[in-house]
């Protein structure tokens, strides 16, 4: 396995692969700085058993890979902290994570997938996409500013998107509130909330939250859904 440095800034990586194509290596790198990115905004902060849990590896792994990005400049890490993008770092976890949630747009807004098959199909094409196609996806797709689960596709000039909203759990019951996005994409969840009708855009209303953590009733066009507090939790509202 060649070591990280050999690669040099992210643009030269997809450079060094005949025809655009990427090495098992490259795309491992890729996957951990999409991680980390995700982990840093959207989850409870990046540790090495979250990362582990994020990409579905050993522990022991995550800490030989964080070795070589802290060398090679892309996070830093301190003992028994966190673990933070670098600048450098920021600039390839940008353009992964825009090249997948362009790839979600694509598949949902053009091919037709359901929003719970694409993640999956997206993580595969976003280390095949150039900038030539990145541009062309962008114009076909209307410039989206956000990927079909409500997450904001980071601006490629890496200013911060903003992130509006709070927990659907957290709404109060007789609140009429519109839903933003869902933090969760695991497909059984997301195919669940897609058949209640919870959706980026769709209005719904807030009718009873039982006490003790349990469930949280809403009611869309109509019909009444009890969902889990847990569940709730990964509903944000705008």
């Amino acid at each position: 396995m060649r070591p990280l440095r050999n690669f040099g800034p992210h643009r030269e990586v997809r450079r060094s692969m005949p025809g655009h194509s990427h090495s098992h290596f490259a795309e491992s790198f890729e996957m951990y700085m999409k991680a980390i990115y995700r982990l840093e905004r959207e989850g409870p902060g990046v540790t090495t058993s979250a990362l582990a849990t994020e990409l579905g590896v050993a522990p022991a792994s995550v800490s030989g890979m964080l070795k070589k990005l802290v060398n090679d400049g892309f996070v830093e890490h301190e003992v028994r902290g966190d673990i933070k993008l670098t600048r450098q770092g920021l600039e390839v976890a940008v353009g992964v994570v825009r090249r997948n949630r362009l790839a979600e747009r694509l598949l949902t807004d053009i091919l037709g997938m359901p929003w719970d098959e694409v993640y999956a199909e997206a993580c595969i094409l976003e280390h095949a996409i150039t900038p030539r196609v990145e541009e062309r996806l962008i114009t076909a797709l209307g410039d989206p500013k956000t990927c079909p689960h409500g997450h904001p596709i980071p601006p490629a000039d890496l200013t911060e998107p903003v992130r509006d909203g709070i927990p659907l759990a957290q709404v109060e019951p007789g609140t009429r509130v519109t839903v933003s996005g869902v933090t969760e994409q695991m497909p059984e969840i997301l195919r669940y909330l897609g058949q209640v009708g919870v959706r980026p855009g769709v209005t719904l209303r807030v009718l009873d939250k039982a006490p003790l953590g349990g469930p949280v009733t809403i009611e869309i066009d109509g019909d009444r859904h009890a969902i889990s507090l847990e569940l709730a939790r990964t509903v944000m509202i705008g």
